[in-house]
């Protein structure tokens, strides 16, 4: 018996990586995308929407509804990462801007009302600083009943990248993110542990670029800009946490108890993983006191998600 897709909704801050799980999400027969929340992160609010969109109509998923949601963080200010993503958060390639709107809603409301609306358990796959779902999470505690899991790609249990400590998505809303990893929902983090270990090379590339598919060929033009940046090969980046809802058995986990440092100082935005082995066996020994236990990613099959990302947005 062939089974159902699986529902899904995407929280983004669309640049080049969340373009890459933007590509996979539409276009797996797997997965049954519900709808797109935005967030400010990579780029401005406003950018995000508009690559968000440009992106899903490449995919020739221009029925996917898309919402637009918090325009900066719970407390801090914003910080982008224009000099990954460049000016306009897709590697300056010009390509032509959908013509559509997003919804009417704010993406809270939005969020809401797709989860609740949904006769079954949602997945959710936040692959943006999490605002948008600590918003939901506080505001509409009731949508909990109907979320299967989080799956989330940001921090780390080992070395960060926007700072030595923090990765990006967790740093740049550290205190939207210790509400979501507080939350009762059973959770994976899809970090930076390995997040780089997801592979697709020059010739790879190449080909995308040179396909006539217009999700093949959106793919290869921005990831032959971020190339120019960090070499090759390049990561799919978000799109393993993508990966890892449709094809679970590539990723290996392990639950330790993890919370979020929202102190300022130079740990802001990191992810304290405990890993400890006597840390359940002697007496007021847990890491922090707000931490719950998350399922971590530590390794990956790359060649397995490399082959499932390439054969879907070329299909």
């Amino acid at each position: 018996m062939q089974k159902r897709p699986i529902p899904i909704i995407l929280d983004v801050d669309t640049g080049i990586d969340d373009a890459f799980a933007l590509l996979l999400a539409a276009k797996h027969p797997d997965l049954n995308l519900l709808g797109v929340s935005c967030v400010d992160g990579n780029c401005p609010l406003d950018q995000v929407v508009a690559n968000t969109m440009l992106v899903l109509d490449a995919a020739g998923r221009a029925d996917v509804p898309v919402a637009a949601g918090a325009a900066r963080p719970l407390v801090a200010e914003p910080n982008y990462a224009l000099a990954v993503h460049g000016e306009d958060g897709l590697g300056n390639i010009n390509w032509p801007k959908s013509t559509r709107k997003p919804v009417d809603q704010f993406a809270v409301e939005f969020l809401r009302d797709l989860i609740l609306g949904h006769p079954e358990k949602v997945t959710l796959i936040p692959v943006a600083p999490l605002t948008n779902i600590a918003l939901l999470l506080t505001e509409y505690p009731e949508v909990i009943a109907n979320i299967e899991k989080l799956v989330i790609m940001g921090g780390s249990a080992g070395l960060g990248n926007a700072t030595a400590l923090a990765e990006f998505n967790i740093w740049h809303d550290p205190e939207a993110a210790q509400i979501v990893f507080s939350a009762d929902i059973p959770t994976v983090m899809y970090g930076l542990d390995v997040f780089y270990d997801v592979h697709i090379g020059e010739l790879q590339l190449t080909n995308l670029k040179n396909s006539e598919l217009p999700a093949a060929k959106l793919a290869g033009e921005i990831g032959e800009f971020i190339a120019g940046i960090l070499g090759y090969p390049i990561t799919i980046g978000d799109a393993g946490a993508v990966c890892a809802v449709i094809d679970p058995a590539g990723l290996e986990l392990e639950t330790y108890p993890t919370a979020v440092i929202t102190d300022k100082g130079p740990a802001r935005g990191m992810t304290v993983v405990d890993r400890r082995p006597y840390r359940d066996t002697v007496e007021n020994e847990r890491a922090l006191p707000d931490a719950r236990d998350v399922a971590v990613a530590l390794k990956v099959d790359s060649e397995r998600y490399a082959k499932l990302w390439l054969q879907t947005i070329t299909s």
